[in-house]
């Protein structure tokens, strides 16, 4: 008679993986299903426009705050509590957002909530991607960081698409929203116990781990500031650029579908070609070589994309595939800059190294829309263009002299 032979059951490792990418879906459908609600809530209540983007830009503030300070917090708490700690405040947030408050105490606790809601986003920014690309065994690294941020693109759109269904505006909308961040609280807890972190004692942290990040990956930093600046800070004034082409405003506005779809589609390959590229017998430079190559391919497409802006004018709808082109190419930049950060840090250092470069990617998304405005409004048919070229040929020129193995 044959015994039957038990399953093994998953691996730490797969058990971390699944719960990272369960929580975090959860946590960001809900942040995204809820920071429209707010903002539509102040605009129902008559607060002015200049006061309601203050209100939006308090979550990047706050993730700009906490950022440098991630490896600290984490090595304080661990990585797991710290993980619990970035799960529990948005829910926290959620319920304070429902309180029956009004007038000038409701919006400075919404303020407040706001902002922490964006400190603990903050960390679990960092602390997600560091242990995706920690658990992920070493040949499926690009594939599981590729699909990360495809799921985290996705959550973008499944948000406020939700809301929509729910209704824009509605009570019932906030409680979906929190019951969603509850949910991804919950996936958080199933995180599994985690080994001490083997330079816990050792590394630097707060801005001394930032500024040590920064001198052991200064090009891969510049190529998360490059991803960010096309990626995320073009999207936010792609319907600007459309309106300025003479595209009526719901065309301008699909500009950013466009960007969206790149990276939606792309970012996924990429990690998967990094993996393969990498298994080669003979590749120069080995794993790093082949995701150096491709960040260089990267930056060389978001400047070939550029260069066609001057032709835009004249036809376009070669602003579609731009702006494809542009979202694409920078999330895939991202993308395999935390794939070479995951392939050489761990632990503190690998929290530290991934805090930077969300802090550089974040940078780039922050300046591009106010550089971008401007050029447009000075400059639109010199300017606007002459900037991007300049951002891409910088990103390219540091990829280009880099050589793997060593400081990039």
């Amino acid at each position: 008679m044959n015994t039957p032979v038990p399953l093994s059951s998953p691996s730490p490792a797969h058990r971390g993986l699944l719960a990272v990418f369960g929580s975090t879906f959860f946590e960001l459908t809900g942040y995204f299903m809820l920071t429209p609600w707010l903002v539509l809530r102040l605009t129902e209540q008559g607060a002015p426009t200049a006061l309601i983007g203050l209100f939006a830009a308090s979550a990047w503030i706050g993730i700009l705050l906490v950022t440098p300070f991630a490896s600290a917090i984490t090595r304080a708490l661990g990585r797991r509590r710290t993980l619990w700690l970035s799960g529990a405040v948005p829910v926290v947030a959620g319920i304070g957002y429902g309180l029956p408050l009004e007038g000038a105490t409701a919006l400075t606790l919404w303020f407040a909530l706001k902002m922490l809601a964006g400190m603990a986003s903050g960390l679990r920014w960092v602390l997600a991607e560091a242990l995706v690309a920690e658990f992920a065994p070493a040949h499926l690294r690009g594939r599981a960081v590729g699909l990360f941020e495809t799921m985290v693109g996705a959550t973008f759109v499944l948000g406020p698409a939700l809301l929509a269904a729910v209704g824009p505006s509605s009570t019932m909308a906030l409680w979906c929203a929190v019951a969603l961040l509850a949910v991804g609280l919950v996936w958080t807890l199933a995180v599994p116990p985690l080994p001490r972190e083997g330079d816990a004692h050792t590394a630097h942290v707060g801005w001394r781990g930032v500024w040590a990040a920064l001198r052991a990956h200064p090009v891969i930093m510049a190529a998360g500031f490059c991803g960010g600046f096309f990626e995320s800070g073009l999207t936010s004034v792609l319907p600007l650029y459309g309106v300025s082409l003479g595209l009526t405003a719901a065309a301008a506005t699909l500009l950013v579908s466009a960007s969206g779809l790149g990276s939606a589609l792309l970012m996924l390959p990429a990690g998967a070609l990094a993996d393969r590229l990498g298994r080669r017998p003979g590749q120069r430079g080995g794993a790093g070589g082949a995701r150096l190559r491709l960040m260089r391919a990267c930056a060389a497409v978001t400047l070939l994309a550029t260069l066609a802006v001057p032709w835009v004018a004249g036809t376009p709808w070669l602003a579609w595939p731009v702006a494809f082109l542009w979202g694409g190419a920078g999330g895939c930049l991202y993308t395999l800059a935390m794939i070479d950060i995951g392939a050489r840090e761990r632990g503190v250092t690998l929290v530290n190294s991934t805090a930077v470069l969300v802090m550089a990617y974040t940078l780039g998304g922050v300046l591009a829309p106010s550089l971008v405005g401007a050029a447009l409004q000075w400059a639109p048919r010199v300017g606007l263009p002459a900037l991007l070229a300049s951002v891409a040929l910088l990103c390219l020129v540091l990829l280009a002299r880099a050589r793997a193995g060593r400081r990039i």
